[in-house]
């Protein structure tokens, strides 16, 4: 048996067919979960009873238990238990064009990014397509609310968990599922360089964010193990590739360090690295921890970095900052409950 959470509308009409059944049927069951919130096969009426008993026998629903919720305003952070055991964190966020939840891919991440507190917790497995679904479900049923914005960036390396990912992906974006729309949707890599190319070819229209934090190779070396298999050209490369295969604009985050990352001339080479290419700098101000020794960059710094992108016609934003009263950090939460 599986998780119904875990099938795409496309298997589960292969799936109908298969058994001999009208391939409709799996959208009608679509519409019972994911537009009527109906987690219960014998409470879909329109089904027929021996349709409801074959899916008993080879699906079931499960959940994700909530461990604990911190809020601030506009912000809401979750600590939930898989059935194994292992806990994962999402975050709901509060923007003036709808409800955004940043989702776990993985449990733990293995990129080993030394700014970054849930890589201080190696990888256990991959998350199911299932366990990420049940994230945006378990979350818009606390707020009683529409998801209607959804980034892979929490814990994990997405593209490290490629098909379960895919999955995912299709499963929120079904019209007949969350129809969480393809540009309402980011998906986050520290640059796993070929899975870039086969994500270009995927041509989902989902956005794609590279997390760079670094402008040469020397600096993003010490702070992202990841540069030394996939370095900054290669990575540059590759998001070429994507920018022409798909037409869309790309996303390049930016930590910005104290004294590490964040000089004039930290800047200066952000500009002719990015020079050309059809892209946007999310500058990101760093949130401190206690086992980490980086520290966040002072106002006049990230203003500063700022000026410099925006004088060499980079397009670049700061990041909106939530959670200052909660463990904002991505993967605190998990790791203070660890």
């Amino acid at each position: 048996m599986t998780s119904i959470f875990n099938v795409t509308k496309e298997e589960l009409e292969s799936y109908f067919i298969d058994k001999g059944e009208k391939k409709f049927k799996a959208t009608q069951v679509f519409e019972w979960i994911y537009r009527k919130e109906v987690y219960n096969f014998d409470e879909m009426s329109n089904l027929k009873k021996d349709t409801i008993e074959m899916l008993k026998n080879d699906f079931y629903f499960d959940e994700l238990k909530l461990v604990t919720k911190q809020e601030d305003e506009l912000v809401k952070k979750y600590l939930f238990e898989l059935n194994d055991g292992h806990r994962i964190e999402s975050v709901l966020m509060k923007h003036d064009y709808g409800n955004s939840i940043c989702i776990s891919s993985q449990i733990g991440c293995n990129m080993g990014c030394k700014f970054c507190q849930s890589g201080r917790l190696k990888k256990i497995r991959n998350l199911t397509a299932s366990e990420m679904v049940l994230q945006v479900l378990t979350v818009q049923k606390d707020i009683n609310e529409r998801i209607s914005h959804v980034v892979i960036m929490g814990i994990g390396e997405p593209f490290d968990n490629y098909d379960n990912f895919m999955n995912f992906i299709r499963i929120v974006n079904d019209p007949y599922g969350l129809a969480i729309g393809q540009r309402h949707i980011t998906v986050s890599t520290s640059g796993l360089v070929k899975k870039i190319y086969e994500f270009a070819d995927e041509e989902t229209g989902v956005n794609l964010a590279i997390s760079l934090h670094a402008s040469t190779n020397e600096k993003r070396n010490n702070i992202m193990p990841i540069n030394k298999a996939y370095n900054i050209s290669e990575i540059i490369k590759a998001v070429k590739y994507y920018i022409d295969k798909t037409n869309r604009r790309v996303t390049f985050e930016y930590i910005l360090l104290k004294d590490i990352n964040d000089t004039k001339l930290d800047a200066l080479n952000l500009c002719k690295l990015l020079k050309g290419i059809n892209c946007y700098v999310n500058l990101i101000p760093y949130n401190e921890t206690e086992n980490t020794e980086f520290k966040r960059s002072n106002y006049d710094s990230i203003s500063n970095f700022y000026d410099i992108l925006k004088k060499n016609r980079i397009n670049a934003t700061i990041r909106k900052e939530f959670g200052s009263n909660v463990s904002a950090a991505c993967g605190q939460l998990r790791a203070e409950n660890n």
